[in-house]
């Protein structure tokens, strides 16, 4: 909805009308001034459209914020990524995903690009226990390989 203008505008605009006219209205009342005269179906019309108006900006209102608040969410992890905090970053990005500790060792020398069995002779493993650590990782993060994970850390840690 907020990346069409014209149905911006066109609310913007219905909610200033509605708005002027029930202005108006109570300004005239107060002050003894000529009512704007409408028929019953008229002035029921130009309440709805208030009506709209007012929860469809409520529902814009809502999306900005939610917007906004991904917008300094993804600033403050670039700047944090800018100021040497990659592996802190990334280690956060792995516990949202729910790695273990020993998973999230696996994953990082997968994104190092190390085989299975470089992994299982530097953590002094068996490759089928790497093996095994890496189908639990990958079905964490939902995906299904190596360049899928490091496609999505790239994606979601980095963009």
């Amino acid at each position: 909805m907020l990346s069409h203008p014209a149905l911006v505008w066109s609310l913007v605009a219905v909610q200033l009308g509605c708005g002027a006219y029930f202005l108006w209205e109570i300004l005239a009342s107060i002050l003894g001034l000529p009512t704007l005269p409408l028929r019953w179906q008229t002035r029921e019309l130009v309440e709805i459209g208030a009506s709209l108006g007012l929860v469809l900006g409520a529902v814009m209102g809502v999306a900005l914020a939610v917007s906004a608040r991904r917008e300094i969410t993804r600033a403050s992890t670039a700047r944090r990524l800018t100021s040497g905090q990659f592996t802190q970053v990334t280690d956060e990005y792995f516990a949202r995903l729910g790695l273990t500790p020993a998973e999230t060792e696996v994953a990082w020398f997968l994104l190092k690009g190390m085989s299975l069995g470089e992994i299982a002779a530097l953590r002094q493993t068996a490759e089928g226990t790497v093996k095994a650590q890496c189908t639990a990782i990958y079905r964490k993060a939902g995906v299904s390989g190596k360049s899928q994970l490091f496609s999505l850390v790239v994606e979601d840690v980095l963009l």
